[in-house]
């Protein structure tokens, strides 16, 4: 039986998304760089709430939104798990998505006054934590 893993996020207060919004990325972040593995128990809403010491209905939500996603199964009377990996949205979804990530990077980078090799460096090592999962 797999064992409760604590949950290595936190909360920003300064951070514009909700704290919500927050704890789903964190959880999608970490499933998809290997940290939390297919199969791996996650805190209860009650305990996750008291270590991020915020409100359990914000959890519950997080939650609720992670499991339609097919991020995480729960398992009646167990608990929230990390599903096993399946493609979770259509092609056309997931192009639509990379376009809008897209375009919202570009315009902040614009607005940094970023030259265009700066952030495409910075964006590779970013997304470098994707490249050790699958290699």
């Amino acid at each position: 039986m797999a064992r409760t893993q604590a949950l290595p996020i936190q909360i920003a207060t300064g951070d514009p998304r909700p704290i919500g919004k927050q704890i789903v990325d964190a959880v999608r972040m970490r499933i998809a760089t290997g940290e939390l593995e297919p199969g791996a128990q996650l805190p209860s809403v009650r305990g996750l709430a008291q270590q991020l010491t915020i409100n359990p209905n914000t959890v519950a939500k997080a939650y609720a939104e992670l499991t339609a996603e097919g991020w995480l199964e729960s398992r009646q009377g167990l608990g929230l798990y990390v599903a096993p990996p399946r493609q979770r949205l259509s092609a056309a979804e997931r192009d639509r998505r990379m376009d809008e990530a897209i375009q919202a990077f570009v315009h902040e980078v614009a607005a940094l006054d970023y030259p265009p090799d700066r952030a495409i460096a910075r964006l590779d090592k970013a997304l470098g934590v994707l490249a050790k999962k699958s290699a």
